[in-house]
């Protein structure tokens, strides 16, 4: 099972009360849930017509009877539980949830994930080599990479960005392994 997410996904339903979501069909100009993929999640929103009664979660697409099952709910217009659908027609779309979001400033660097708020940082540290490693678990990186270096095969590697790889510097990253730069 895998997390996916598409564009343009929305269909109805009828009044699903708080159980697992029938999915009547695609919406004029969009596609259906079948494109997630039978037993994949994906970020959902439901929401009645007049918009009064919403849910945003995380939902499982069954093919079979294609329904979209409310696995977790995110936030809600009841306090964050489930909503009780109990009249009318509603909307059901592919969405990405405030919560999960990766926020970046006008220089395309990251400023925080969902809503965590730092309001400030006190850090006693040990240097080892060219990294900082905090008492609390905050890792601090250099920004240049100016020596060559290669991730142990096998092994993940994480940076906070932007980095800068020297001109004449090579980082190998070997099949298997991973360098993510946030």
């Amino acid at each position: 099972m895998a997390l996916v997410l598409k564009d343009r996904v929305k269909e109805t339903a009828n009044s699903p009360g708080t159980g697992t979501v029938t999915l009547l069909g695609a919406s004029t100009g969009y596609q259906a849930f079948s494109v997630v993929g039978n037993g994949n999640t994906c970020y959902y929103c439901i929401a009645d017509s007049s918009g009064a009664n919403w849910e945003v979660g995380i939902g499982t697409y069954t093919l079979s009877g294609t329904t979209l099952a409310r696995t977790t709910v995110l936030s809600s217009s009841n306090g964050g539980s489930l909503t009780n659908f109990s009249s009318g027609v509603q909307d059901v779309f592919v969405t990405y949830p405030s919560e999960k979001g990766v926020w970046l400033d006008a220089s395309g660097n990251a400023l925080g994930l969902g809503d965590a708020t730092c309001t400030s940082l006190t850090a006693s540290a040990t240097v080892t080599g060219t990294a900082v490693i905090a008492s609390n678990g905050i890792v601090v990186n250099n920004m240049t990479v100016s020596a060559n270096y290669s991730i142990p095969s096998g092994y993940s590697a994480s940076s906070v960005g932007p980095v800068t790889v020297n001109s004449g510097v090579t980082v190998t990253v070997p099949s298997g392994s991973r360098w993510l730069i946030l």
